[in-house]
């Protein structure tokens, strides 16, 4: 029998915030160092991103910052260390932390990584890859049963981005979250700008990658910027490293995707080298408006049928 998840502190008492879908919206990630600018232009579309675990804290600046965010503004609640695919029990510690964020905040989305980053008593800074292979796909779900069960609602699951593979996957990585989304219920977020890099890193197509990918369980997507490097023997190697603006590469991508699927709520991610707050507004705003054109496009459609 599973253990029942930590519960909630005894003097927690969660907010009433109003309730906020982002179905066809753009948004952005979080920065406190954009709170400001962002309570000044009140009424503004959109929707905001942070990081789970810099809210793991009972209370203090953070969570004050994040409720200004949340009292206008959906949600989307974004894990980044549960180590969906770590060979080892999720830690009921950080997943009852999880839930009483879900609690806290209604989030109008909540994902995690197709991903591992603990081994034992360590926590690595990375998103590493997996082996998608039949063992890793059962663990792999059976942690997300767990965190959804845990919830209560359903996860949106990330592709990665990956700079090796291994030997020995048996399946696809388009074919391993397929089966996960089947076998679990849960949703995927689709990072095109991981699509991009690991495309480029491993030398696929990305169109084919896309073409395979289960777009129907797509219920967010991420976009970012990223760098390039050279490795030890020249070759360029990609780096999601979030630090600038999306590629215009990246942004076809997106258009393709948008154009065959419709309007799906859409992230800019920006978590290093961050700019002024018009910057980066200015890249959901170019996201929103290729939500828009193709939303009047399916509505002008849907009016004609």
């Amino acid at each position: 029998m599973k253990a029942a998840p930590e519960p909630a502190p005894a003097n927690f008492m969660p907010l009433r915030f109003p309730a906020a879908a982002a179905h066809g919206l753009a948004g952005t990630s979080f920065k406190p160092e954009h709170l400001a600018a962002i309570v000044a232009e009140a009424g503004q579309r959109g929707f905001f991103e942070v990081h789970a675990e810099n809210y793991m804290g009972a209370g203090g600046p953070p969570h004050r910052a994040l409720e200004a965010i949340r009292r206008d503004h959906p949600l989307s609640l974004h894990g980044v260390c549960m180590s969906i695919g770590g060979p080892t029990a999720l830690d009921r510690t950080h997943l009852a932390r999880f839930r009483h964020l879900v609690e806290r905040y209604e989030p109008a989305l909540v994902s995690e990584h197709l991903a591992w980053s603990t081994h034992e008593t360590i926590f690595f800074n990375d998103l590493l890859p997996l082996p998608y292979t039949a063992a890793t796909l059962s663990r792999v779900c059976d942690h997300i049963d767990e965190v959804q069960e845990t919830i209560r609602r359903p996860l949106l699951l990330e592709n990665p981005s990956t700079y090796l593979a291994f030997g020995e996957s048996t399946m696809s990585e388009t074919d391993f979250i397929r089966s996960v989304a089947r076998r679990t219920g849960c949703g995927v977020l689709l990072d095109i700008n991981n699509v991009f890099v690991s495309a480029a890193n491993h030398g696929f197509s990305a169109l084919r990658y896309l073409s395979d990918f289960p777009l129907a369980r797509v219920g967010e997507i991420h976009l970012a910027g990223h760098s390039r490097q050279d490795d030890d023997e020249g070759y360029p190697l990609l780096i999601d490293s979030h630090d600038g603006p999306v590629a215009d590469a990246v942004w076809k991508l997106y258009e393709l995707v948008i154009g065959r699927c419709g309007p799906i709520t859409t992230l800019v991610e920006w978590d290093s080298n961050i700019p002024e707050w018009p910057i980066l507004k200015a890249e959901a705003a170019a996201a929103q408006a290729i939500l828009d054109r193709h939303s009047y496009i399916e509505g002008k459609r849907h009016a004609a049928a």
